[in-house]
């Protein structure tokens, strides 16, 4: 499913991006906010997980594309906005939009690549981005990023992130959305998790997708739990401790950059096997990776400053967010407020819009788009 190509409108020749947010989860009102008496091209809601998105669709018909989804919480560049609801409205005749929906049916990649075809609508412009938001519980979320990276190719950056509920004009949309951005001037994306492996590596002797079986040829949730000094088989305790997996996930090698990150979503004492959020290969060397509200601190610094380098410049119209909700049990409620004014204070005034993901997409180099507990950040010259 497709929109047509949102030209902002002509009584503005400037891209712009506003924000809005209402308390009361309003999204009328806070899209209001938002487009400040202009015509936006775009309209993106990040609502509190209760809120009613094909209403908020309704509330918000017009002429504008409209897509959005539900996250852990919201912020704004006024910081955590908690379970206030928050619309990003862009516009302006130096930026162009065209949105698309695909579900799942036909493959998980297949529907990366159907949303992405959407970039064609925008070719035009010497700048791309497409943002994706994806159905969190949809699978493996790294085979929508290659889908859609298979479209996009190296040269458009991707960004966004996974959610329980997804929205495409008035219609609660199942698999992906996609928006593809056109502008005259350079769009930026940056990405930062801050864990580092700690320990010697085990090998995955035996996987099946985001499944590990076997580490170091041992059952892997016995390897685990071992490699973080739980108590012995046996122990009532042993099993509440697998909470830790949210604190130590495992990280996976590459040949660049910050090691990508799996984050332990789900157990089966049964067969002893662990699940996570994305593919894990077999064969692989993981490591148990360590963070604290230091380290998540410093990611969202280098991540910031990673998304506004690549504007060449050019101070930042506003940023788009999106955060992994678990980091938030990193900061604590005193590092989540620092962390949205370390955002604020890189974005310089500029509007900041955003929520927490399950799961974040971020591609600018290479294959590996798709993240855990990790903040992606796109910046709007």
């Amino acid at each position: 499913m497709r929109t047509e190509p949102q030209p902002a409108p002509a009584r503005t020749d400037a891209r712009w991006l506003g924000t809005g947010r209402d308390d009361a989860g309003d999204v009328a009102a806070a899209a209001e906010r938002a487009c400040a008496g202009r015509d936006a091209a775009l309209l993106i809601v990040f609502a509190p997980a209760a809120h009613d998105l094909a209403a908020a669709g309704a509330a918000l018909a017009g002429d504008a594309a409209v897509v959005g989804c539900t996250v852990g919480s919201t912020l704004d560049a006024d910081g955590p906005a908690g379970d206030a609801i928050v619309v990003a409205a862009l516009g302006g005749e130096g930026l162009a939009v065209s949105t698309a929906a695909a579900a799942e049916a036909g493959g998980l990649r297949d529907s990366g690549a159907e949303a992405a075809a959407c970039l064609g609508d925008v070719a035009d412009r010497p700048h791309q981005a497409l943002l994706l938001l994806v159905d969190a519980a949809a699978g493996d979320q790294q085979e929508i990023v290659r889908g859609a990276y298979s479209v996009a190719g190296a040269g458009v950056p991707l960004v966004g992130g996974g959610a329980p509920a997804l929205l495409h004009g008035a219609a609660v949309a199942p698999g992906v959305v996609a928006v593809a951005l056109g502008s005259d001037a350079p769009l930026g994306v940056g990405v930062r998790h801050g864990w580092t492996p700690t320990g010697e590596p085990m090998l995955v002797t035996r996987a099946d997708g985001r499944r590990i079986l076997e580490l170091d040829g041992r059952p892997a949730l016995d390897a685990y739990l071992d490699r973080l000094e739980s108590p012995p088989v046996g122990d009532p305790v042993r099993e509440a401790l697998l909470a830790l997996g949210r604190t130590y996930p495992l990280g996976l090698s590459r040949r660049a950059g910050e090691a990508q990150v799996r984050a332990l979503i789900a157990t089966d004492p049964s067969d002893r096997s662990l699940t996570f959020l994305g593919d894990i290969p077999q064969a692989g060397l993981v490591w148990p990776m360590d963070g604290d509200a230091g380290s998540a601190l410093a990611a969202t610094d280098a991540a910031c400053a990673e998304a506004i380098g690549a504007l060449r410049g050019a101070a930042p119209r506003g940023l788009l967010v999106f955060d992994a909700g678990a980091r938030r049990a990193v900061l604590g409620p005193d590092g989540t407020r620092e962390a949205a004014q370390r955002i604020a204070g890189h974005a310089a005034g500029a509007p900041v819009a955003g929520g927490g993901m399950s799961g974040e997409i971020a591609r600018t180099r290479g294959l590996a788009g798709f993240h855990n507990l990790a903040l992606a950040v796109l910046a709007i010259a």
